[in-house]
């Protein structure tokens, strides 16, 4: 990448996203309103495309190997109200409104447990 686009990636107002080798970028999706960490997931062009289009979240599956949309299973969607785009645009968060739990244990967030030494401990506050 040259100091040019490199500066226009940073600073620029051009929308570049930066896909890592694998087509991926990081996604983070927190609650619009609590402002709750939900859940972190890979986003591949195609994924980003379909969230921009519909306004719910889709991803690119790791372990299925495709599209994946927020909710095709579960019912419980997430209605994207803003994109934000980190500095070198290889992550994004998104603020949502979830329909629902975000993770597919039923808990509100995926990030349900604390770290407390070496054990976990279940929080659902």
């Amino acid at each position: 990448m040259t100091d040019t686009s490199k500066a226009d990636r940073e600073l620029g107002t051009t929308f570049m996203p930066r896909f890592d080798a694998q087509g991926l970028l990081i996604a983070v999706a927190i609650n619009s309103a609590t402002k709750d960490v939900l859940m972190v997931a890979y986003m591949d062009a195609e994924a980003l495309e379909k969230t921009r289009e519909t306004g719910l979240a889709h991803f690119h599956s790791r372990s299925r190997g495709r599209l994946w949309l927020k909710g095709e299973t579960s019912g419980h969607f997430l209605r994207v109200d803003e994109i934000r785009v980190d500095c070198d645009q290889d992550a994004l968060v998104m603020l949502v409104r979830p329909e629902g739990p975000a993770c597919h244990t039923g808990a509100r967030s995926c990030f349900y447990r604390r770290l407390s030494g070496d054990v976990l401990t279940r929080d659902d506050g």
